[in-house]
């Protein structure tokens, strides 16, 4: 493990220690846990991000997509446990 300094204002501290003696935790643990935890939501909004512009590359080279009414109604009646069909892509064009 690395070791590292971080200067943080006295009232977050009181507050980090108020919050980690509620968790059972050592405030070190505590802060680790936090700081991974951030880290990892900030990766999901990296691939998240990442993944809604390949999509929208994909649609804007197709020409097709799913309307989002569609696909609500799709996932409403999967969810329901009810069979239904996937809806397939429909021809599109950019408004101007």
């Amino acid at each position: 493990m690395t070791a590292t300094s971080l200067k943080i204002p006295e009232e977050l501290k009181r507050r980090l220690d108020r919050l980690a003696a509620s968790a059972q935790k050592t405030t070190h643990a505590f802060m680790v846990d936090i700081l991974a935890q951030e880290a990892q939501r900030a990766e999901l909004r990296e691939r998240f991000a990442a993944e809604a512009a390949a999509s929208e590359n994909e649609a804007m080279g197709s020409g097709t997509a799913i309307s989002l009414d569609r696909t609500f109604d799709y996932l409403e009646k999967r969810i329901s446990g009810k069979k239904t069909r996937r809806p397939q892509p429909r021809p599109w064009r950019v408004s101007k």
